[in-house]
């Protein structure tokens, strides 16, 4: 599934990304925060790559999809604390919505479930 081959090529360019911005967190924040936000983006990179090779693609999808939402706030958190620079935060914030329209849409693609035409307003 070139989808998938996609995605995993977005995470790992967003891994790249961040984790030469996360060494640069003080001490303190390195191993507490930095930390927490590598774990979760390499969550989600795992999650994804088990439904890459898995039958029951949706039940991970999920699991990823969550783990990206935990590492969003957590990346948004580091910026109020100006760990990160606005366009530092900038840059990861858009990557992390690219990932997630992906899984987004990897997700309704093997649900099979798609949503009603909303009906015109009046």
């Amino acid at each position: 599934m070139a989808e998938s081959d996609n995605i995993l090529t977005k995470l790992q360019d967003l891994l790249l990304y961040l984790i030469p911005q996360l060494n640069k967190f003080p001490r303190d924040q390195k191993f507490v925060l930095g930390d927490r936000i590598e774990t979760k983006l390499l969550d989600v990179q795992e999650f994804c790559l088990r439904a890459y090779y898995s039958r029951d693609k949706r039940g991970h999808l999920l699991e990823a999809n969550l783990q990206l939402e935990g590492a969003r706030h957590l990346v948004r958190l580091a910026h109020a604390l100006k760990l990160f620079s606005t366009h530092t935060y900038g840059v990861l914030a858009g990557k992390m919505d690219e990932v997630g329209r992906m899984i987004g849409g990897w997700l309704k693609s093997v649900s099979g479930v798609m949503r009603p035409p909303m009906a015109p307003s009046r």
